[in-house]
């Protein structure tokens, strides 16, 4: 199995700039990166602590108005080796897809979808 390790955990929000300047002034966060993906409509922030690639913060603002109030994690992602691998390994599973392809972001990173046993997203995800 080629999965490393928790990757990030991707909470949705209602307003991203508020979002931004309480994990970053108050909890100490750093911003590392962000962009748009879906033609514009969803912004995604990653936020970790000094530099580090460890376990990352993503907040996600856009695609979703009814959050409840108290949040809503959009997805888990999972760090893997080789992300061709690990999308036709699970392929071979009795898993869910929620992603039809690999997908590239903007910076590069790779990831695909599926579905945990509780409808949950989980990301498959490479750097």
């Amino acid at each position: 199995m080629a999965v490393k390790k928790m990757d990030h955990v991707g909470v949705m929000v209602n307003n991203l700039e508020a979002a931004l300047t309480f994990y970053q002034e108050v909890v100490g966060m750093e911003l590392k990166d962000k962009f748009t993906i879906a033609n514009g409509s969803i912004t995604l922030a990653f936020l970790g602590f000094d530099g580090s690639d460890e376990t990352e913060l993503e907040l996600v603002f856009g695609g979703n108005p009814d959050l409840p109030n108290e949040g809503k994690v959009n997805h888990i992602a999972f760090l893997v080796d080789d992300i061709a691998e690990e999308f036709d390994r699970l392929k071979g599973l009795d898993v869910v897809f929620i992603s039809e392809d690999i997908s590239t972001l903007p910076n590069g990173y790779r990831n695909f979808f599926v579905h945990g046993p509780a409808g949950e997203k989980v990301e498959f995800f490479q750097r």
